[in-house]
């Protein structure tokens, strides 16, 4: 098992370090590679989808590994459906395995859901019954994922619309117990925690509070549109008032931790994501002020 404790090893590439310092990055969307590449801009670090680049050559993985070169790298994944009850995905481990093996990220991350059946994908994050079983298969699930990868991982908590009725354990309970029993660190998505807490009625602020401090090591923060009383996490728009106050007091209980803008439709031009991350910079950079 992997301890909670995180050790400060940093993995040196041919040009840059893969360390992820306590900084904003923003997601590498392929339509921003060749201004990146041309213009080098001031960011601490670039998150990608990790199936994105799966493949064993083209363009995606030619242009992440250039800016690979200059930045340090998370990955993201979407598609490893680790809370459903179907045994896990060999050929989609292998493919990350390799990816983590050319690019040495910083972090790797995946979600706290499930998103197949019976092998077959539904392509989505769908959220989890939160009980004793559900908690049970997904630890597992984790914990043979580390092993295979030799890492730590991450585990993100997700958006929800619904809840299940024979749910008995509270979200960030449930959340706490799958990093204490698997060992994994926390990705914490602070938008998702305000759209659930708006949706299902419950204390943002509670949420943060229970969840251990040495368990985070990065942060998410992104855009939500509205339905009359239903909150959408869609990524594609910029971060609310709520979530940015939300996002202070996560700094306050756990300190600076990398923070990602994530923005992943109606993508806008480079400038305005770096203007959005550059807001967050801001935020962590006050904080350590005040903490020093």
């Amino acid at each position: 098992m992997y301890a909670l404790v995180k050790e400060e090893v940093v993995i040196e590439s041919s040009n840059t370090s893969s360390l992820i310092f306590s900084s904003a990055g923003i997601g590498l969307r392929a339509l921003h590679y060749r201004e990146i590449l041309t213009t080098l801009p001031k960011v601490g670090w670039f998150e990608v989808h990790s199936e994105n680049y799966f493949g064993a050559g083209g363009q995606p993985l030619y242009f992440l590994e250039q800016i690979r070169n200059h930045y340090p790298i998370s990955l993201h994944g979407v598609g490893l459906s680790l809370g459903s009850t179907d045994i896990l995905n060999l050929p989609h481990l292998k493919k990350l395995k390799n990816l983590i093996q050319r690019i040495e990220p910083g972090l790797v991350s995946e979600h706290l859901c499930w998103g197949s059946i019976g092998g077959r994908n539904l392509n989505d994050l769908l959220p989890l019954p939160y009980t004793e079983e559900a908690l049970s298969n997904i630890v597992s699930h984790i914990q043979q994922t580390q092993d295979f990868l030799g890492r730590r991982i991450l585990i993100e908590n997700v958006s929800s619309y619904l809840q299940f009725k024979h749910s008995n354990i509270p979200e960030w309970e449930f959340l706490k117990e799958v990093s204490e029993r698997s060992g994994c660190g926390i990705l914490l998505d602070i938008n998702n925690i305000y759209v659930n807490s708006i949706n299902h009625q419950f204390d943002a602020m509670r949420f943060i509070d229970a969840i251990p401090l040495a368990a985070v090591e990065e942060i998410h923060l992104a855009g939500f549109d509205s339905n009359g009383n239903c909150l959408i996490d869609t990524h594609g728009t910029p971060v609310s008032k709520e979530v940015w106050a939300l996002y202070e007091y996560a700094l306050a209980s756990f300190g600076g931790k990398p923070t990602l803008i994530e923005w992943d439709t109606d993508i806008p031009p480079l400038a305005t994501l770096l203007r959005e991350a550059n807001k967050a910079q801001l935020r962590l950079e006050q904080f350590n002020v005040v903490a020093a």
